[in-house]
């Protein structure tokens, strides 16, 4: 039986491919403001530390709260639509669900949207928990999120497991005191997370899953 008894994941660039809904719902925003677009390999490289922060970068000089509502309004139409499972995950969290892991999500991402997100591309059912930056007092790297998701699993951090793609996941988990695989699925390339000192960086979810078989 595997070491870990419980495992938690980021979302974007981890479990899903939702590069093309964000730069939809961004470059949508820019236009509300009469700013060119921008391609998805730019907005790429800007997610992951939440919402108003992404807002911050692309619209600095406009209110992040507003950009961000400006947002939060269009995003229903292109999330789901532009939204696809990443390779090996549903097959993955499969074989984790049948050994009885306990899984959740911790997230940048608007928890609202990350519910309804995992519902469309039918991954929800694996997760007992989804937590996002309005569920916490603070977002990743803050380890807030990993802490209460572990509370809600009823399982300490030394038998968790957390897996995400970003070095914000890096430094969430170091500040969690969780173990940490990272994959260059996402946002950030494998020089990226070895510079910032990631524990494992392994090359796309089928392998996670092969390692944790191991453990």
């Amino acid at each position: 039986m595997p070491k870990f008894r419980a495992v938690l994941f980021d979302f974007d660039g981890t479990l899903a491919d939702s590069y093309m809904a964000i730069t939809a719902s961004v470059n949508h925003t820019l236009t509300h403001y009469g700013r060119p677009a921008l391609t998805e390999p730019q907005v790429r490289g800007m997610v992951g530390h939440g919402l108003q922060q992404l807002m911050e970068v692309v619209l600095p000089d406009i209110d992040p709260i507003e950009a961000a509502a400006v947002y939060r309004s269009h995003h229903p139409e292109v999330m789901i639509t532009h939204t696809r499972v990443l390779p090996g995950v549903a097959e993955g969290l499969a074989k984790l669900s049948a050994l009885g892991i306990k899984m959740g999500i911790c997230s940048n991402k608007p928890s609202k949207f990350t519910r309804e997100i995992a519902k469309g591309i039918s991954l929800s059912p694996y997760f007992t928990i989804v937590l996002g930056p309005d569920d916490v007092v603070s977002p990743k790297p803050d380890p807030a999120m990993i802490h209460a998701a572990l509370q809600a699993l009823e399982t300490p951090v030394e038998s968790a497991l957390y897996v995400g793609d970003m070095e914000v996941d890096v430094e969430t988990g170091r500040r969690a005191k969780i173990e940490t695989w990272v994959m260059p699925t996402g946002s950030n390339d494998v020089a990226t997370l070895q510079a910032a000192n990631a524990q494992k960086i392994l090359p796309n979810f089928d392998e996670v899953i092969a390692r944790f078989l191991e453990t």
